[in-house]
Formats: structure tokens, sequence, C-alpha cells
């Protein structure tokens, strides 16, 4: 279970596109953030947008995003690499450069210590974990979010300085393991 100050395992996983993609291509980001996430989970898809408006947003400023869907898609087969390219194409990840991996063997959630789904992880330039835990504080709701911790971590982060509250618990759907 990764804790703050850590640095990024390295990976190299299957993405949506049929294609391994590994931590390297993140090395000129100026912070990346990693998503536990999935498309059989209310919870994550009403962060879907939101997740794409930010990637959008601090794209310029040499912020990467990943998405990781650790759930079993044996025990859940909306999560299968399958239902994933469909999900991914549906919300246009590949104009926008944004990877959404599939953690077969779940080994990825294990080392970083996810347990919902969408749970977020920051890293800062130097890939240091300076972020782990909630997106906002309204998942039912955008327009009701009054603590936009994600952002204010990034926002953070990508100024050079720590978070001022590095861990926030997430809510989410509890990932489907093996």
């Amino acid at each position: 279970m990764l804790q703050i100050g850590d640095k990024l395992p390295a990976f190299n996983l299957m993405g949506y596109d049929n294609k391994l993609h590994s931590h390297f291509e993140y090395a000129d980001k100026y912070a990346l953030v990693v998503i536990f996430t999935c498309d059989s989970s209310e919870i994550s898809q009403s962060y879907s947008k939101r997740i794409i408006n930010l990637f959008e947003r601090y794209e310029e400023d040499n912020l990467g995003i990943v998405g990781i869907n650790s759930n079993n898609s044996v025990k859940s087969p909306e999560d299968s690499l399958e239902h994933m390219t469909k999900a991914a194409y549906k919300f246009g990840l590949d104009k926008l450069h944004f990877l959404y991996l599939k953690d077969e063997t779940q080994e990825m959630a294990k080392q970083f210590g996810a347990q919902v789904n969408p749970e977020v992880f920051l890293f800062n330039s130097k890939r240091e974990l300076v972020y782990k835990g909630a997106i906002d504080d309204a998942w039912e709701n955008e327009n009701m979010v009054t603590q936009a911790y994600l952002e204010d971590a990034i926002e953070e982060a990508l100024d050079g300085i720590e978070p001022d509250f590095p861990e926030i618990q997430a809510i989410g759907t509890p990932i489907i393991w093996k």
C-alpha cells in the first residue's frame, strides 16, 4: 500500500487500444494522476465526464491522467477489456490521448493499495505520491461539489508545493477481487 512520499510503481498494462502501455509514457509530465476506476460502478461512471474535463483543463499544464480497471472481469463482465474499449470510444478517449488500462492480475491495485472505484493517486514531477483518495465531496451531483479535493491537489502539485490535504478517504464501490 502506497504512502504519501512513495514512488510511482512501474507498470506495463494492456490498454483499451489493445497495446501495452507503461509508466515511461508519462516521464515528461509535471504531474500524474492514476485513477482506479471501472465501468460497472455507478460512482465511477458519475465521475467519467469530470475526469475528462480535468484532463482537458490541465493538459496544457502537462498533467497526465491514466485510468486503471482492476475489477475481476469474470465476476463483472462489464469490466472486460472489450467493454472498456467501448466505453473509451464512447467518451472519446482516443482523441484525448487518455489511457484506460486493464490490470488483469490485480497486481497494480494491490501495489497501490486501491480499495474502491474510483480512487485516485496523484504523483508530482519526481513521481512521489502527494495525494490519494477522493475526487471531490459529491459523487451524486457535480453541481453540489463544495470540496474539489483532486483538483486542489493538482493545482498544488503543478505549482510544486505539497497539497494541504494529502489524504481524503475515497468513496466508491469496492474493487471486485478474484
